[in-house]
């Protein structure tokens, strides 16, 4: 697949429809060969083909059913050809898993790093990081499991 992406928005656009398609190869075209993706619970990945790898099983196993809406995107051009994206995102109807058999509504913000070719842009490192309402922070409990929490109201 040989895409032509026009815009810096487009990439996010694409995103979300190729995982509403469960489009593994499309989402991982929207990269170059060596870019650097990291997910929302901090797996790394290094690769164009890690990248297709991880969001293949992903989109098999744990969001068969789901939906990804674009919600809200922010550019910001570093240079005519570099840009950062923003994007705020809303995924719905996660698979189930262990005692969760209803997974709810998630928000997150990615973000995608673009370079700009000749003739297009691709992604050359992304992060995606869960909204959690109320929250500012993460911490370890005494067990190893982290939680999200406030200490505003500590």
């Amino acid at each position: 697949m040989n895409l032509i992406i026009e815009t810096p928005e487009d990439i996010p656009k694409l995103f979300a429809e190729f995982w509403n398609k469960r489009n593994a190869r499309g989402i991982a075209n929207l990269f170059t060969e060596n870019a650097e993706f990291v997910n929302v619970v901090g797996l790394w990945w290094h690769d164009r083909e890690a990248i297709f790898k991880a969001h293949d099983y992903g989109l098999k196993n744990i969001f068969n059913n789901s939906t990804l809406e674009l919600r809200k995107i922010k550019t910001k051009l570093l240079s005519p050809s570099v840009a950062v994206v923003n994007v705020r995102f809303k995924l719905s109807n996660q698979t189930s898993v262990s005692d969760v058999k209803n997974p709810g509504l998630r928000q997150n913000i990615f973000t995608f790093v673009l370079q700009k070719s000749e003739s297009s842009w691709l992604c050359v490192a992304a992060q995606n990081t869960d909204i959690v309402p109320g929250k500012e922070t993460h911490v370890v409990d005494n067990e190893g499991n982290i939680k999200a929490v406030d200490y505003r109201k500590s």
